[in-house]
């Protein structure tokens, strides 16, 4: 299997927003992000994946860009960011950048050039169309947003199409000045020396040929993975990505393994690894028998061809304590539990900030309280067909993207020392509880958990090479597989469960030493094969074939 720096590597993700504001206006910042960096070197990381910082009116927190080359208010300065880059690189980590180039904001100077009339050179920038034949939008297509991807603009007489908010109108990619303009901002970034690209929706790109109507308008997974997009993700490696040393990671919902392969095959020249949703899609709550099923058919379909990654929670998805784990009574132990599976599963393992120490959803009373803009839309859709405000918020509440996104909590003063201002989204009120300052006091934290489960990976080549066997097929609560690489085996046990379960541990791994466990007095050498594994305990052993 070929070795690369970006297979090796533990991402942090940082939603800057959220992460730490220095000048009071309520926002995190960029020099925010530079004040803490020595804290996220702490952990042992290696990449820093920022979420967008470009110029922006800001309707879904940055993912709808009015210009690519500039940084947004909010964030700081063009300067606060090369500072940044120069002071990540100085810690011997590396920085990757959204990439968000389905779309764009209604603000950027190339839409308000295509809206302007039928005649603009820049009309066909972007994807217009006439109304229907009965006069309504072009086809009957739902956008993750909004119950149509068509807006229509009364000057020009036609709709334009927006795969998510009204604000955030699509690119045409079949248009070669779209992609030659969008190619050229690509490298302006990598010549200042960014390490890659996370690139945001990336298989939306191109889009069905002659846009028919759906028969399921309600599942859009016909927004994505349509003919014409490996061309586009090949051209883009042929003049922009193979003249860097770099990662790039694709978000690519709606797809499988074998469609995952086309787009990161080792042999295929498009993408490096990929985000893929199989988990956050199927699974609303934890669902063994299913998360089992997801990595061996990743697994079979991908290992030693291409390269996944493993997430459970980021800014779109509620934090993974909350979601897949036990957030109460076994807080501690579960989220040390989710953290042993990510960072022992095949591909490379991603940390969304606040996740380190436990933090947790949130259950906010009002909607008002919420900035979501996924979230409110449904809000108003539901409400609007006349269904109880109360009862509609509280289904939404358990998959609101704000789950995640509320700020980092320092420590246990006044907005979890977050800001000195009024912050732009309330914070958790646990932040008492669970806060940076008091992990870093306790060396049994969740915070020292994941800093030496990071040191073991960078330690192990098995954690990262190693073929997966997955052992507990069919335990709705147990979770035993190995890793083996050149005669040495990791053998990793979970109890995902509120109760404690007894175990029989493969004859091999007698004698097996204990690497790492989230529970303190288990014993460093196995000598019984029976065992019995505590509520949310997980165990690494390792012995040699």
């Amino acid at each position: 299997m070929n070795k690369r720096w970006w297979k090796e590597a533990v991402v942090y993700q940082v939603y800057w927003r959220s992460f730490f504001d220095t000048d009071g206006d309520g926002y995190g910042d960029i020099r925010g992000v530079i004040e803490k960096l020595d804290y996220i070197k702490k952990l042992g990381v290696d990449v820093i994946w920022l979420n967008p910082v470009y110029e922006s009116p800001d309707k879904d927190n940055g993912y709808d860009i009015s210009d690519y080359q500039s940084v947004m208010d909010k964030a700081g300065s063009m300067d606060d960011w090369e500072n940044l880059l120069n002071e990540v690189h100085r810690r011997d980590m590396k920085l990757i950048m959204d990439l968000v180039v389905n779309h764009t904001s209604d603000q950027h100077p190339w839409f308000q050039e295509s809206r302007s009339s039928k005649e603009n050179p820049k009309r066909d920038w972007y994807i217009w169309k006439d109304p229907s034949a009965e006069g309504g939008p072009p086809n009957n297509w739902r956008s993750y947003f909004t119950p149509s991807t068509w807006e229509y603009d009364e000057k020009t007489g036609q709709y334009y199409f927006h795969s998510f908010a009204v604000e955030q109108p699509d690119l045409n990619w079949r248009n070669p000045e779209v992609r030659e303009a969008i190619f050229d901002m690509m490298k302006f970034w990598l010549d200042k020396g960014i390490d890659g690209f996370r690139m945001d929706v990336i298989n939306l790109l191109a889009k069905l040929e002659g846009f028919p109507d759906a028969e399921q308008p309600e599942k859009i997974n016909y927004l994505g993975n349509n003919p014409g997009i490996h061309a586009y993700l090949q051209e883009m490696n042929e003049k922009v990505l193979r003249h860097y040393d770099i990662m790039t990671v694709g978000e690519i919902p709606f797809v499988t393994p074998e469609d995952g392969l086309k787009y990161v095959g080792e042999d295929r020249d498009e993408l490096h690894t990929l985000f893929h949703f199989e988990v956050a899609d199927d699974m609303p709550t934890w669902d063994m028998l299913r998360f089992k099923e997801i990595q061996k058919t990743w697994y079979e379909g991908m290992y030693g061809k291409g390269w996944n990654s493993q997430f459970l929670n980021n800014h779109d998805h509620t934090r993974q304590v909350t979601r897949y784990g036990n957030d109460g009574e076994y807080r501690e132990k579960s989220a040390k539990l989710l953290a042993t599976m990510i960072h022992t599963l095949p591909g490379t393992p991603y940390i969304f900030q606040g996740e380190e120490i436990g933090m947790t959803g949130v259950d906010f009373d009002s909607i008002e309280d919420y900035h979501d803009i996924a979230m409110k839309n449904k809000y108003e859709e539901e409400v609007g067909k006349g269904r109880d405000p109360q009862k509609v918020l509280e289904e939404l509440k358990p998959l609101s993207r704000d789950n995640s996104r509320t700020p980092v909590q320092w420590d246990n003063t006044k907005h979890a020392g977050f800001t000195d201002g009024e912050p732009w989204i309330p914070v958790n009120p646990n932040y008492k509880e669970i806060n940076v300052e008091q992990a870093l006091e306790d060396p049994t934290s969740i915070f020292y958990y994941y800093q030496k489960l990071i040191s073991l990976r960078k330690e192990n080549d098995v954690m990262v090479y190693g073929n997966y066997e997955d052992l507990s097929e069919g335990d709705e609560r147990l979770y035993m597989y190995t890793r083996s690489l050149d005669g040495v085996t990791w053998l990793v046990v979970l109890n995902h469960s509120d109760e404690a379960h007894d175990l029989e541990l493969p004859e091999e791994s007698k004698g097996a030493q204990l690497m790492i466990g989230n529970y303190g007095d288990t014993e460093k050498t196995v000598r019984e094969l029976e065992t019995t594994l505590q509520p949310h305990e997980a165990r690494i052993y390792e012995y040699t074939n």
